[in-house]
């Protein structure tokens, strides 16, 4: 859940998705990442998780960098690949516009001329939306990897942007450096980005759908 100035946003993460703690202090962000690889990597050896937590780690920054509000990661086997992602949700400026609906369009069409990825505007239960499915370079420091090289690896991703009528855009992203879990991630996400609900400062909900408008 966050708050956007008037307006509460809320949404149900699936269970196997564990919190990240990107807004806590030194100690208790400490404690908060063991008890995240824990769960996230149960009977698993302490390098395993110590890595996991490293990784998890040296990722707040590009999170916080993002304005995350909230972050989640995932970890699992899938046809016994191991898999991971990261979901988080994020407040971003949303188009000098009147409307939602204004606001979709030009969403849209300004990720269609900054990328080469999949451009949809989509209908949620909360409202209008955009989605934005493709591809990116990501790097791994050479603290983490075998050799002590930097590895340069593919991350796939979807992103899906809300325009609110406060001016403000909620935008959640699910990212994935493994492929075997795109199905299965993707999913996930889906599920996630149609439980979004949206309410008024006195707890009213509010829809912003343009078909309903």
């Amino acid at each position: 859940m966050l708050h956007a100035d008037d307006i509460q946003v809320r949404w149900v993460m699936p269970e196997a998705f564990h919190d990240i703690p990107i807004h806590e202090t030194d100690d208790e962000a400490v404690r908060l990442l063991g008890e995240l690889v824990e769960k996230a990597l149960p009977g698993a050896g302490e390098e395993a998780q110590t890595a996991l937590a490293v990784t998890c780690a040296l990722g707040v920054d590009d999170l916080l960098a993002a304005d995350a509000r909230y972050a989640g990661l995932c970890v699992t086997a899938i046809d016994e690949t191991p898999c991971t992602a990261t979901v988080f949700a994020a407040l971003v400026d949303s188009p000098d516009v009147a409307e939602v609906g204004g606001a979709v369009k030009a969403i849209a069409a300004n990720l269609r001329e900054t990328g080469d990825a999949e451009v949809s505007e989509i209908e949620l239960p909360c409202g209008s939306a955009v989605s934005y499915i493709g591809s990116r370079e990501d790097k791994l420091i050479g603290d983490l990897t075998d050799s002590g090289q930097e590895l340069t690896f593919s991350t796939w991703y979807i992103q899906v942007y809300v325009p609110l009528p406060n001016g403000t855009c909620l935008m959640m992203e699910m990212s994935t450096p493994t492929v075997a879990g795109w199905d299965v991630f993707s999913t996930m996400f889906g599920n996630t980005v149609s439980s979004i609900r949206l309410f008024h400062a006195d707890g009213t909900p509010l829809i912003t759908s343009v078909a309903a408008a």
